[in-house]
C-alpha cells in the first residue's frame, strides 16, 4: 500500500460498463473518498474463451473505451488492467493508498466464488469491500413465497415480483451529482484486444435505446423473427451498460409482455442463486438419467445450420454469423437438439455460451432447461415443437429463414437428418422410461 499517496475508494466495475445511474459507483462516489475506477479482464475467464475473435471482448473493450472518453473529460482515467483478480488488486492495493473497494453484485456461482476470496483478502489488508445491486430489481431473498422459499414456477414469482414493485424502485442513481468525486490524473492506457491475445472484428452492435412504439407492440409482434419486434438490448442488459431500472420504467405503462420478459431474467437469475446445481446439472435431478442418443454427425449438422428443418437451420446460420438468435428461435432450435435428436441439453448450452453475444449463464441455462423439460417450470417433456407448424405460425411467408438459409426451396437443400414423427415417438419412450418412477 501507498502510505503516501492520498486515500481513495476504488470502483470496481464489472457488470455494469456505464458512468450513468450505477448504484455501487454511486455509493463509492457518495463516501467522501476520491473514487478511482477499474477494470479487470479476467485471465480466469478469457484464457477459456477458445475464439480468440470473440465479439464479447471487443463489446466489453469499446464500453470501457466509451467510459475512458467520459472519465477524461472529467479529468480523470480508469485504470484497466489485465490478469487474474487476486494480482491484479494486489498491484491497485500497492499503487493506491486503498481504504474500500466498491463494487456490484453478480450472481454467478463463479463470481460469488470470486467474491467470497476477494472479500477475505481485502479484509486481511484493512480494506473494506462494499457491494451493492444494481443489475436486478429484486435480488437474493427480496422475493420469495409466503412460507419463506424461493419460487421455483414463473407465475407466482412475478406475480409476488409486482406485488413488491413500486415505482421509485426505478429512480435512477444520480452518479453525475458527484463526478467531482473521481480521482484526478492523466489518461492511462486501456491493454488493447491484441496484447491480451484477442483480434479486433469491427463488430456492428445494436444500439442501446429502445423506442416506446417497439415496447407498445412488443406483445404483438416479439414472436416474429423476421420483424423486428425486439429491442436487441439482451447484450447491453448482459454487460450493463444500459440500467434495468431504466428499462424496467420504460415499460410500466407501455407494455405487460415488456415487463414480464425483464422478470423471466429476474427469475432465472434467483433461480441460479437458490440452486446452484443447475449450473451443472438438471433442476429435476430424474433427469440426469436421461439415455441420450448423443451423435457428434447430428450435432455438428446441428451447430452448422444443415439438420434440413429449415427454421432450426436458419437460427444456428445467423447465430453463427452474428451472435444473436431470436427468442422464439431459440425455443425451436433447443427443442429440436433435445426432442429431435435426443442429445444432452447441456451440449446445446455449452454451444450458445460459446456463440451468443448476450450469453448469460442464469438466462442461458434457464432456457435450455426449460426446453429439455428438466429445469423449474419447464416444459413438459412430451411437449415436442414441430419446426413446420411453428414455421407456419411465425414464419409464414419464410422472410427470415430465405434471409438465412438461401438455398431453401432449391434441389440443393439439405435433406431432412431425422424424421419429425418418427424423433417424436423416440424421445417419448426415452423420456418416459428415464422418468418412470423406480
Amino acid at each position: 500500500m501507498n502510505s503516501n499517496a492520498p486515500t481513495i475508494a476504488l470502483f470496481w466495475f464489472r457488470r455494469d460498463l456505464r458512468l450513468d445511474d450505477n448504484a455501487g459507483l454511486y455509493e463509492a462516489l457518495s463516501s467522501g473518498l476520491a473514487v478511482q475506477p477499474i477494470f479487470i479482464f479476467d485471465q480466469y475467464i478469457l484464457e477459456k474463451l477458445e475464439d480468440k475473435a470473440d465479439k464479447r471482448v471487443e463489446f466489453i473493450h469499446q464500453s470501457l473505451v466509451k467510459i475512458q472518453h467520459q472519465l477524461q473529460a472529467l479529468g480523470s482515467t480508469l485504470d484497466v488492467r489485465y490478469g487474474t483478480p487476486e494480482a491484479v488488486l494486489e498491484q491497485l492495493a500497492s499503487a493506491y493508498n486503498v481504504k474500500a473497494v466498491y463494487a456490484n453484485h453478480d450472481y454467478e456461482p463463479y463470481a460469488t466464488q470470486r467474491d467470497l476470496q476477494i472479500a477475505d483478502w481485502l479484509k486481511s489488508k484493512g480494506i473494506d469491500f462494499k457491494m451493492f445491486k444494481d443489475q436486478v430489481i429484486f435480488e437474493k431473498d427480496e422475493v420469495l413465497s409466503n412460507s419463506g422459499n424461493p419460487y421455483t414456477v414463473f407465475t407466482p414469482y412475478s406475480r409476488k415480483w409486482k406485488e413488491h414493485f413500486r415505482p421509485e424502485l426505478t429512480e435512477p442513481f444520480q452518479t453525475e451529482l458527484h463526478f467531482q468525486a473521481f480521482v484526478k490524473q492523466t489518461t492511462l492506457p486501456i491493454p488493447t484486444l491484441e496484447n491480451m491475445g484477442f483480434l479486433r472484428t469491427d463488430a456492428e452492435f445494436p444500439p442501446q435505446d429502445v423506442k416506446d412504439e417497439l415496447i407498445k407492440n412488443y406483445g404483438e409482434q416479439r414472436n416474429f423473427p423476421a420483424v423486428p419486434g425486439t429491442s436487441r438490448l439482451s447484450v447491453h442488459l448482459r454487460f450493463g451498460t444500459v440500467s434495468i431500472r431504466s428499462l424496467v420504467y420504460k415499460g410500466i405503462n407501455l407494455s405487460e409482455s415488456w415487463w414480464n420478459e425483464l422478470i423471466w431474467r429476474e427469475f432465472y437469475m434467483q433461480v441460479l442463486w437458490h440452486f446452484p446445481h443447475v449450473a451443472n446439472s438438471a433442476f429435476k435431478k430424474e433427469y440426469d438419467h436421461i439415455a441420450w442418443h448423443n451423435n457428434e454427425i447430428e450435432f455438428k449438422a446441428w451447430c452448422e445450420g444443415k439438420t434440413g428443418y429449415p427454421i432450426v437451420d436458419a437460427g444456428m446460420r445467423e447465430l453463427n454469423e452474428t451472435g444473436f438468435m431470436h427468442n422464439r428461435v431459440r425455443m425451436i432450435v433447443a427443442s429440436f437438439l433435445v426432442k429431435h435428436l435426443l442429445i444432452d441439453w447441456r451440449w446445446g448450452e455449452a454451444y450458445f455460451a460459446k456463440k451468443l453475444l448476450d450469453f448469460d449463464l442464469s438466462a442461458n441455462n434457464g432456457g435450455w432447461q426449460w426446453a429439455a423439460g428438466s429445469g423449474c417450470d419447464a416444459a413438459p417433456y412430451f411437449r415436442v415443437f414441430n419446426p413446420t407448424l411453428q414455421t407456419e405460425k411465425f414464419d409464414k411467408y419464410h422472410q427470415y429463414i430465405k434471409k438465412w438459409v438461401p438455398e431453401f426451396g432449391t434441389n440443393s437443400y439439405q435433406k431432412p437428418i431425422v424424421q419429425h414423427e418418427f424423433a417424436r415417438k423416440r424421445v417419448l419412450e426415452v423420456f418416459k422410461e428415464a422418468l418412470k418412477p423406480a
